[in-house]
Order: structure tokens, then C-alpha cells, then sequence
């Protein structure tokens, strides 16, 4: 488990239970912890807002919590639900140095990324910490001609899609077209209607 940024101002903890009209729980329980160590403002509301959505959904996860690789494109083979379980996710939002060196000590890479995601349960609980870069958002953001805050949802958005088990092609050129990336573009055109 990557270690947790130096001194981190006090979390604000969100938990909320998703319910049907008739009140019978419909979704797990999900606790999500927001962190921004250097005190610049993210959209938390939306964040919040997505991944809650993106845990109404589901992900491809097995009944043990281990992924199940599906082809692209292709159906997942397990139900869209990730199960009765709690989920905790924790987001951190880093500038550039911190998020480097944890992209360096936990896997291997020199270079800045936009998003890490880190899977953590056990005994029956869905949990992951998500990384996310402020200045890498701010350069995505910039040129793509889209506003900061729709990227930092994405990013958060991605990371916790990764945690419910999603994943996607490495070549770019197919990322577009994988059932993360609809998934992702589909939920943040709901928190950003």
C-alpha cells in the first residue's frame, strides 16, 4: 500500500447508502475519504457524485474481489454489481513531485501520470486509494479544451473505476473505445449535464 502524503489536512468522510423507492438497500455502502494536502479546492460534490453513480453501476468483479479480464469491448462475465460489501475509497489529489514518487516506488515508472489506483480489499470489503495530479489535470484539462474541474472528476472517476475492476487497452488509440472509458465519459456527462 502506497504511504499516505505527508501531514494531510483533516478528511472529510462522505457515507451514504444508494436506496429503491421502497427503501430496501439497493447498492453497498460507500465511504469516500478526500484529501488535498496542499489545500487547493476540488469540485468534491461532483467527485462524490460520480463515483457514488459509478458504484450504482457496478464493475467486473468477482464474488473473491479479483478481477476477471474480459476482452474489449466485450460483456463482463460477472454481474454488475460488486455485492453487498462496504467500499472505501480514499482520494488524494497531489501536486507533481509527490505523485511521481509514488508512481517511482510502487511502480516503477519515472514520469508524472494524471491517475494512480491502488486496489486494497480484503475480508470482504471493496477499498482503493486513488492518486490523482493537480498540475497533470491542469495540463489534460488545458489541452482539451475542457474546464479543470470536469478533469479532476474524470481522473477520480477513472481511478475508481479501476478499483471496481475495469481496465483498458494500453495502446491509445483503442483506451476511446473500451467499456471503461464509455463508462467513464457516460457518468460525467450525467454530473455535468
Amino acid at each position: 500500500m502506497p504511504p499516505a502524503p505527508p501531514a494531510p489536512p483533516p478528511r472529510r468522510s462522505s457515507r451514504r447508502k444508494s436506496r429503491t423507492r421502497n427503501g430496501r438497500v439497493e447498492v453497498p455502502e460507500l465511504g469516500i475519504e478526500i484529501q488535498v494536502p496542499s489545500g487547493r479546492d476540488v469540485p468534491r460534490e461532483r467527485i462524490e457524485a460520480a463515483l457514488h453513480r459509478a458504484l450504482e453501476l457496478g464493475g467486473p468483479r468477482a464474488e473473491d474481489g479479483a478481477r476477471v479480464p474480459s476482452a474489449p469491448g466485450a460483456p463482463s462475465p460477472n454481474p454488475p454489481n460488486p455485492g453487498a460489501a462496504p467500499v472505501e475509497l480514499s482520494v488524494t489529489f497531489l501536486e507533481d513531485d509527490p505523485i511521481r514518487a509514488l508512481n517511482r516506488e510502487w511502480l516503477e515508472h519515472d514520469w508524472v501520470p494524471d491517475v494512480l489506483s491502488f486496489e486494497l480489499g480484503e475480508g470482504g470489503i471493496l477499498a482503493g486509494d486513488i492518486y490523482v495530479g493537480l498540475d497533470q489535470a491542469a495540463r489534460q484539462a488545458e489541452e482539451a479544451g475542457v474546464p479543470l474541474e470536469e478533469e479532476l472528476v474524470r481522473l477520480a472517476l477513472h481511478g475508481a473505476l479501476h478499483v471496481l475492476g475495469f481496465d483498458h487497452p494500453e495502446a491509445a488509440e483503442d483506451r476511446a473505445e473500451s467499456p471503461l472509458y464509455r463508462r467513464q465519459e457516460a457518468i460525467l456527462r450525467e454530473v455535468f449535464p
